[in-house]
């Protein structure tokens, strides 16, 4: 098995002056974070945190305000140090690099994309797109070669001499996308980037970096506080409560199984049927007694949407065939639990 772009492995941050002397406690007695903060006055802004990003994954991490996501995501680049806890970027040890090699990483193999893009109000898109690599004392035709290339990749051709203030938020928003693709990184670290944005133009960023992702073959933390947006988007959500990672699974996952009431209530109002598919919901061939001659054919990924478009013809239940053979069915009963969901 292939090792994980990004690993982290049991990541306490713990805010206050007596920050060490609350890890402690947490660890000997087991202090839930009420007990910290009256104890310490210390606030724990993330509680054993451990996940896995694949290479090429697009990792959504969502919550409320305050849950810690954002604190979170910083412990990757370093941005904050943890009270506890170990990071791996490409299979290296982010806490024992030194100043310079973390300054280097930073540079090269990550790019971050805020809510926020403080781009740079008296440079052109093209200065602001390659600033990165002027840091880096990289020739100006090259770099500049590079930016337009990245201005390219986000739809932003003719706009390289224009300010920041000529553009709309969204195309502000695609400089911003431009400038962490032109070092071309392996990893992007996004930190709520469209979360101000009005809703039609979020969603056609949210499609625009789902294609680009995939076409550059980008690993991606997504951070954000609606689901919609991270189903959209992630191959696999971590849903964030009071700092602790509640749940990790795929969007379908989420959606058909939440672990709790919080995670719940975020589900409840979310469509199931483009996202739940055939695998999840057939039950073995063996199962229907009737004769099948006739029954409409479908593919273990076939959504809700197209398994009620198949059945609707006929009462017979659906059949799932992967590479010619009968792997399941599904009847209109698992239809409608399909449709339902958890409960």
């Amino acid at each position: 098995m292939a090792e994980p772009a990004i690993k982290l492995e049991n990541i306490w941050k713990i805010f206050g002056v007596r920050a060490d002397e609350a890890m402690a406690a947490i660890k000997s007695d087991g202090l839930t974070k009420a007990e910290i903060l009256k104890k310490f006055d210390c606030v724990v802004g993330v509680q054993d945190a451990c996940l896995d990003v694949s290479h090429g994954e697009i990792f959504c991490i969502m919550g409320l305000s305050g849950s810690g996501k954002s604190t979170l995501i910083r412990h990757v680049n370093r941005l904050i140090e943890p009270t506890s806890g170990t990071i791996q970027i490409l299979g290296r040890d982010v806490g024992a690099m030194s100043p310079r090699d973390l300054q280097q990483m930073r540079a090269e193999q990550i790019g971050m994309v805020f809510q926020h893009m403080a781009l740079m109000p008296h440079r052109s898109v093209r200065d602001n797109v390659s600033y990165p690599l002027e840091i880096r004392r990289i020739p100006k035709s090259r770099r500049w070669a590079i930016s337009d290339n990245a201005l390219k990749l986000v739809d932003l051709v003719g706009y390289e001499d224009r300010l920041p203030s000529e553009l709309s938020g969204g195309m502000q928003q695609r400089v911003g996308i431009a400038r962490a693709l032109a070092s071309d990184p392996e990893i992007l670290l996004m930190d709520e980037p469209f979360s101000a944005l009005d809703p039609l133009i979020r969603m056609q960023l949210q499609d625009q970096f789902s294609q680009l992702a995939a076409q550059l073959k980008k690993t991606t933390i997504f951070i954000t506080h609606d689901l919609d947006e991270a189903i959209r988007i992630g191959h696999r959500i971590a849903i964030m409560k009071d700092g602790a990672i509640v749940q990790i699974g795929t969007p379908e996952e989420i959606v058909l199984n939440p672990t709790d009431d919080y995670v719940r209530a975020f589900v409840q109002g979310i469509s199931k049927l483009r996202l739940v598919r055939a695998h999840s919901i057939m039950a073995p061939v063996e199962t229907y007694s009737g004769s099948l001659e006739g029954a409409a054919r479908a593919t273990p990924d076939a959504t809700l949407d197209q398994l009620i478009d198949f059945s609707l013809p006929s009462e017979m239940p659906v059949v799932i065939v992967d590479d010619d053979v009968e792997v399941g069915i599904v009847t209109k009963h698992a239809l409608l639990r399909g449709v339902q969901g958890s409960k």
